[in-house]
């Protein structure tokens, strides 16, 4: 974004197709001139036209159904253009769009270390899992299985956060098998590995099993390094969900039929 010193001159630079910082040496330079040749001619113009003109340049770069559509689509965006266009007004430019970039960060860094864990149910009639919602209550779900879908990267940042949530949702629904698909864990550090592996033993040691599925060649090479290795075993590792719930329903049958 070409920003000036200032609103109006950020403006100027917008309605001008200015594309990167080089337009300030211009800025600067047609400054210099005017300062030299027109100076005399403009301190004529009354103070309310120069406050127009900055008002009719500035008030351009106001849109509220830009606004309105980026609180359409998601929230979390909403506020940062809001605290944007507020960090602008009473700062100016440079120092707003400083502002809106450090609340940002502040977000994005709350976001990484509060991981999303899903909990995976299957559409019925087909082999698609998705997240639970109030809007299809009618998926699938088998008596004793609990699928969980992890986001992000896990690291120590967030670590101890996801293993809390995880550890919540094993309470409530004791399952006999806890599926963790980690197809969307695009990384996974050393100490979130050690936290899983404890959580792995501590349910083992419940009399509950734990499966892994949807791994990328990052996470398996760690895990198979690891003692999670031995203790889920590669009877326990799958590469995709379907082939994982197929297993757990063809145990069931057999039990029963026994």
């Amino acid at each position: 974004m070409p920003g000036g010193g200032g609103t109006s001159q950020t403006a100027v630079n917008r309605l001008a197709g200015a594309q990167t910082q080089l337009a300030q040496l211009a800025t600067a330079g047609t400054t210099l001139m005017t300062m030299f040749l027109l100076a005399p001619l403009i301190a004529l113009m009354p103070q309310a036209t120069l406050a127009g003109i900055v008002i009719v340049y500035s008030a351009g770069l106001i849109k509220p159904l830009e606004f309105r559509e980026v609180l359409r689509i998601r929230r979390t965006e909403f506020i940062w253009a809001l605290v944007a266009f507020t960090g602008v007004m009473l700062l100016g430019t440079l120092k707003g769009i400083v502002v809106a970039i450090i609340v940002s960060i502040v977000a994005l860094a709350y976001q990484v270390a509060n991981p999303k864990i899903y909990v995976l149910r299957r559409k019925p009639g087909t082999n698609v899992f998705r997240p639970l919602s109030e809007e299809h209550p009618d998926d699938e779900t088998l008596p004793g299985l609990l699928i969980l879908r992890p986001e992000g990267r896990i690291f120590f940042a967030n670590a101890q956060q996801c293993a809390q949530k995880i550890r919540l949702l094993v309470e409530e629904a004791r399952p006999k098998i806890l599926v963790l698909d980690l197809s969307a864990i695009f990384d996974l550090e050393y100490t979130a590995l050690k936290m899983m592996e404890e959580a792995t033993h501590k349910m083992l040691e419940r009399g509950m099993r734990v499966w892994l599925v949807g791994m990328n060649p990052t996470v398996f090479s760690m895990v198979q390094k690891s003692s999670l290795h031995e203790s889920v075993g590669l009877h326990g590792m799958y590469f995709n969900l379907e082939s994982a719930v197929d297993r757990y329903a063809g145990e069931n049958a057999h039990a029963e039929a026994s």
